[in-house]
């Protein structure tokens, strides 16, 4: 078992880093970014402020470097993309705290505390004007003066990044990346493991059924309603139910959209269980439509090929009884292909459906990713893809110890 994990952990520790490494520079070289927005914005500003002054028509009006310098430290691009990609992993000093001061004018910096710039001979110094002792850790960094007065940036670095759980600030949000997804998680995790459960459930015992009466009528109308299901994807499936149910054009059977009621917090806890169930209906269709077809032929098919084996007609030959053949004997080895899914389905589920979420406005991490993919908020993108290749990988190995339990031919030594 040891050694198992001890292989399986070198595997997963590059194909982790490969992956993130190319959605990182792939993210970093797509044209559009945040730096670019605001470059936009302030152009369009300044070109608005010129019109405002009597000079119309200079939207491309020039912005000062020390400005651009400074949008380009804020959005890490002042450093070569190696630098930004080991920096975001936590592996390379990066810029955690910053602020412009005047030299001779104490300055607050985090919590309270004040440092003092000092000009020197060679240079500048940071002390502490309450003891006037120098104060480490911190850098100064001379800066264009304006309205005439002298300004430098002081500012200290250190090793924050996703190893060390830091996955930075929203560029959208202004706020801790993993507290947002830590607040939209559950919702996400509660259609995931209804979506789940419900899948493998109803999957399970209609492959069976259909095995069991191969060639049927019965067979014939499932099969066609399922892959019609699986045709179709689960966001377009889901825009359909709510013009179908959700408006007033039809029937209104079900809310148009969210995972819960404006006045849930005044009802009681069966009134809340509700309320969750009645909204929870169309997007747990729409969530599970998608792996119905691929789980029920498999199971289907498994448990057809293991009917048809020799040890099944001597259980047989024997005078078992046909429930016990079928359900023991049979369907033992025929949830093997299913067990050796599971991990898929479970990351599937669990990293949510960008679409889905966005079109029956669920505030999930998958709405929220998206969103963030079109805002180009970074940290938020790039936090979404390391969870979302953890919850894979992860789920890799849950499938292998799924699998070990469920096949007798398999053990860990």
């Amino acid at each position: 078992m040891r050694e198992y994990f001890l292989r399986r952990l070198l595997l997963t520790i590059p194909t982790f880093l490969g992956a993130t490494l190319v959605v990182f520079v792939i993210i970093q070289l797509a044209p559009g970014g945040p730096l670019e927005q605001q470059i936009m914005a302030l152009r369009m500003a300044m070109g608005g402020e010129a019109a405002a002054g009597g000079l119309a028509g200079q939207t491309g009006a020039m912005i000062p470097e020390s400005a651009l310098q400074e949008l380009r430290r804020y959005y890490g691009f002042d450093k070569p993309i190696w630098q930004r990609y080991l920096a975001w992993l936590g592996v390379w000093p990066r810029e955690i705290e910053s602020y412009i001061a005047q030299p001779g004018r104490p300055r607050n910096v985090g919590e309270g505390k004040q440092v003092l710039v000092r000009k020197t001979p060679t240079g500048y110094e940071l002390i502490d004007p309450a003891t006037g002792k120098p104060v480490s850790g911190w850098h100064v960094e001379p800066q264009p003066s304006e309205g005439g007065q002298e300004r430098v940036r002081i500012y200290r670095t250190g090793f924050s990044g996703i190893l060390t759980g830091d996955f930075g600030t929203s560029y959208v949000y202004r706020e801790p990346v993993m507290k947002l997804i830590l607040e939209r998680l559950p919702v996400s995790l509660q259609f995931g493991l209804i979506g789940f459960i419900l899948s493998y459930t109803i999957c399970i015992y209609l492959g069976i059924q259909k095995a069991l009466s191969h060639g049927s009528p019965f067979d014939l109308v499932t099969s066609t309603l399922i892959f019609i299901g699986y045709s179709i994807p689960g966001w377009a499936l889901g825009a359909f139910l709510l013009m179908l149910f959700g408006t007033q054009s039809f029937v209104e059977l079900f809310p148009l959209g969210g995972f819960q009621s404006e006045f849930y917090e005044q009802l009681s806890l069966w009134e809340k269980i509700l309320d969750r169930a009645w909204h929870f209906v169309l997007p747990t269709i729409a969530y599970t439509i998608g792996s119905f077809a691929s789980l029920t032929v498999l199971m289907k098919n498994a448990l057809l090929e293991n009917l048809s084996q020799d040890y099944i007609r001597t259980a047989f030959a024997k005078g078992l009884a046909e429930r016990r053949v079928i359900w023991l004997h049979a369907l033992r080895n025929s949830i093997i292909p299913i067990a050796a899914n599971i991990g898929y389905i479970i990351g599937l589920f669990l990293a949510g459906s960008y679409l889905i979420e966005l079109v029956f406005n669920i505030d999930g991490v998958g709405k929220l990713s998206i969103e963030a993919v079109f805002a180009r908020d970074y940290p938020i993108v790039f936090a979404f893809t390391v969870l979302a290749v953890l919850i894979r990988l992860f789920g890799a190995i849950l499938s292998d110890l799924v699998l070990a339990l469920v096949d007798p031919r398999i053990r860990f030594r």
